[in-house]
């Protein structure tokens, strides 16, 4: 009889999954928290998912450890923490009362996580500009529901009345952004070990600073900027852009130019 060689055991880096445990862990009391009633907790908890979500990729980064496994463990973690979590606690939040409608709308965000998530491991080699994602990233669709429960206390009265309404707008419009094809950025380029401008450092430091100051107020605003500078560089910066380079491309051939 022919001796078969073993398969070769496949390893993997400890210390990059570790933080993607850590995240899941967050979530997955974030879950326990929500089903208990205490969704401020939970809303704290997302959030807390979501930087263990970004320290995991930078550590694999800065490490070396890299690695097939280790993006679809980070995928898996984000759809319990950023798409079920969230979407359980934004129903028996403010969702609950509205049916069947309700239910659906946190499922459909529930779904569209699951479809980002998806088509970003199947593109993710394959993609051209990591500078930009396609469609709103899962972490920040999530912590979006999570701080609705954060903000919901010191919203005026007239706006806390119809927190369901804004709860359904919300869970409904970053589900679609999810599975969009409008450009974000991923910040991918800002490397936290390498040089930078000094105005880049004040910027960080003021940011920082005001995040400090009041996380429940500014955070939720820094979220809903992003999705704005999403919608604005996609429908507004990039046709321009692309209207330049025509003009350009234009003018040059009139004037017999050639591309190099």
């Amino acid at each position: 009889m022919e001796d078969h060689p073993l398969p070769k055991k496949k390893s993997v880096y400890i210390l990059p999954n570790l933080f993607t445990t850590a995240s899941l862990l967050a979530g997955f009391l974030g879950l326990l928290w929500a089903a208990g009633g205490n969704y401020e907790a939970c809303a704290q908890a997302v959030l807390f998912s979501a930087l263990m979500d970004g320290l995991d990729g930078k550590v694999a980064r800065w490490t070396g450890g890299t690695s097939d496994f280790g993006v679809q463990y980070d995928s898996l973690a984000d759809l319990a923490s950023f798409g079920v979590t969230p979407a359980f606690m934004i129903h028996r939040f403010a969702l609950g009362g509205f049916g069947n409608i309700g239910t659906a709308a946190c499922f459909l965000f529930a779904v569209c996580s699951a479809l980002r998530l998806a088509r970003f491991n199947v593109g993710a080699s394959s993609a051209a500009n990591k500078s930009f994602f396609t469609g709103l990233p899962t972490p920040a669709a999530g912590c979006t529901l999570a701080c609705l429960a954060l903000i919901a206390p010191r919203l005026p009265e007239v706006l806390q009345g119809g927190m369901g309404g804004i709860a359904l707008v919300c869970t409904v419009g970053t589900a679609f952004l999810m599975v969009s094809r409008i450009r974000y950025a991923s910040f991918k380029e800002l490397g936290f070990l390498k040089a930078h401008p000094f105005r880049t450092m004040c910027q960080a430091i003021a940011l920082f600073a005001l995040i400090v100051a009041d996380p429940v107020l500014f955070v939720p605003l820094i979220l809903f900027g992003y999705i704005v500078s999403g919608l604005v560089y996609t429908f507004i910066t990039l046709p321009r852009l692309s209207k330049l380079v025509n003009r350009a491309s234009r003018n040059a051939e009139k004037r017999g130019d050639h591309p190099v």
